[in-house]
């Protein structure tokens, strides 16, 4: 299925949700693969069937730090971390200078049109986007909707207090499973056919903020309730976590928007995967555990 043994894949952003997923796909399926850590100490992999994970050390606001990681790389698994793209051009020269293949984790909210993109973080997808495309690097872009891994937001007011506190209970968006989009990322890494594509992947289908929270309740087996929180409550909740304003304010706008005009949905991750996309109810049996 991958093309076993003819590659070695380096995935940065290795022990996050996605590229934890990334790499535990490549192995998986035999495909040799290093884990980019700051820390790799900390990044531990467990033991299973496959090949071992390869975990090195590398930095992305260290451009030069990335050299030995990248010694004999096929593809390079690019999530990046930072909400501005100032370091973003000496790190693609150090990927072009070993690899010319690389795979780019960005947003569905991406427009094409040339107009002004709806929010900061999708600005900076955007910008993210056409660098890549400059550097003259093999380029494949990964557009997944919003992660249902970010309910885990609402774990600790879940666990506490049995409620889900926030605003736009009915805005309905098809959330997709980390693991969908690194079974994605991994065919786009290691097999043939996906360079210079572009892949918009949502779930299979979309649920509102109630039903997400009515998801998890049947999940961990207890009921819970849902509060409508107030615009301005969710807006100083933002900024007490360190979201800059205008990234605060653009996400709410952005998710006003989304009650407007829906995202659609596509079976994209199936006619790339073969496997129908996870639904949210899945998503949350798998992460049950961090809600109880």
């Amino acid at each position: 299925m991958y093309g076993v043994g003819e590659h070695m894949i380096l995935v940065t952003g290795a022990t996050g949700k996605v590229g934890r997923n990334v790499v535990e796909e490549l192995r998986e399926a035999g495909v040799a693969v290093r884990a980019l850590a700051r820390e790799p100490a900390a990044a531990e992999f467990d033991a299973r069937a496959g090949v071992d994970v390869e975990v090195m050390r590398g930095d992305l606001t260290d451009p030069r730090s990335l050299v030995p990681a990248l010694r004999g790389v096929d593809a390079v698994f690019l999530l990046w971390p930072f909400l501005t793209t100032k370091a973003a051009p000496p790190v693609l020269e150090v990927i072009g200078e070993h690899t010319r293949r690389i795979v780019y984790l960005s947003s569905q909210g991406v427009r094409d049109d040339g107009a002004v993109q709806a929010d900061p973080i999708n600005a900076f997808h955007a910008e993210m986007e056409r660098l890549i495309e400059r550097s003259g690097l093999e380029r494949t872009v990964l557009r997944p909707t919003g992660f249902a891994s970010n309910a885990l937001g609402w774990a600790e007011q879940i666990r506490e207090r049995d409620v889900v506190r926030q605003p736009f209970g009915d805005l309905a968006r098809p959330l997709i499973h980390e693991r969908d989009i690194a079974a994605v990322a991994a065919r786009a890494l290691a097999q043939p056919g996906h360079r210079g594509r572009t892949y918009v992947l949502t779930g299979p289908r979309s649920l509102t903020t109630r039903e997400q929270t009515d998801a998890i309740a049947e999940a961990i087996g207890r009921p819970l309730a849902f509060e409508e929180m107030p615009m301005e409550e969710a807006r100083a909740s933002m900024l007490a976590q360190g979201l800059p304003a205008e990234v605060a304010d653009g996400m709410l706008a952005a998710h006003a928007e989304m009650m407007r005009s829906p995202e659609p949905v596509n079976r994209k991750v199936e006619e790339l995967t073969g496997a129908p996309a996870r639904t949210f109810r899945e998503w949350a049996a798998d992460h049950a555990d961090e809600f109880r």
